[in-house]
């Protein structure tokens, strides 16, 4: 069963889209909210977004770039929005369809039908997401509770894979502004991102020492 992510705040239009998906044989999962889609996106990992552009706190076209930045998903977007512009705009952010409102409902089944041919085996799902800006880290939609350092710390690793980073090499890159790091508090570093990782439910031999050489983030461990 395909999951349909709707993001729109207009219950009319929630009412009759969840009703029809579902008659559909569509699993649709809903948020009314801007500040909710990440969070939904990394939960539920739907087949196709459906993205309304006036939304409350974050606004769909923000939305979908944030979107764009870690996934893949399809997004077709809604709005009241008529000027050729803002069809623009939102093609511009990443969207893969346009509808202007009101709509026919048979027109957009269409629209996701094809959406869904199109992009058949094309969406896929990493279950690690870092938000730099937010300086957060998520496994499989959960919250990775990492102090700033070890934020700092896990981005290093997990934007070079496989390459091993020495520890004067990770004291230089992220602790320079710290004048009381050791080696010692590097591997304590270590030590915790690993433990929280595995809390996480992620494989801490993601996190792996190279004798001799120092550290390096594997995306394909064998503990």
């Amino acid at each position: 069963m395909k999951t349909i992510l709707l993001v729109e705040d207009d219950a009319d239009i929630v009412e009759l889209i969840q009703l029809f998906l579902r008659n559909e044989g569509y699993h649709v999962v809903h948020v009314d909210d801007g500040a909710e889609v990440i969070g939904a996106v990394q939960l539920n990992q739907p087949d196709l977004i459906i993205m309304d552009i006036m939304l409350p706190n974050v606004d769909g076209l923000t939305c979908t770039q944030e979107i764009r930045q870690s996934f893949n998903v399809p997004v077709i977007m809604l709005t009241a929005l008529v000027e050729q512009g803002d069809k623009l705009a939102g093609l511009e952010t990443g969207a893969d369809d346009y509808l202007c409102k009101p709509f026919d409902i048979q027109e957009l089944l269409l629209r996701i039908k094809a959406l869904l041919r199109r992009t058949e085996g094309q969406v896929h799902y990493q279950p690690w997401v870092i938000d730099e800006e937010q300086l957060t880290v998520s496994f499989n939609g959960a919250m990775v509770d990492f102090t700033l350092g070890e934020f700092k710390l896990f981005t290093l690793l997990y934007n070079a894979p496989n390459r091993v980073f020495s520890r004067d090499q990770i004291i230089e890159l992220i602790y320079a502004d710290y004048r009381d790091i050791t080696d010692r508090a590097v591997d304590s570093h270590i030590k915790n991102l690993r433990r929280k990782i595995k809390q996480n439910g992620a494989d801490p031999a993601h996190i792996q020492s190279v004798y001799g050489a120092g550290y390096r983030f594997n995306q394909e461990p064998t503990s």
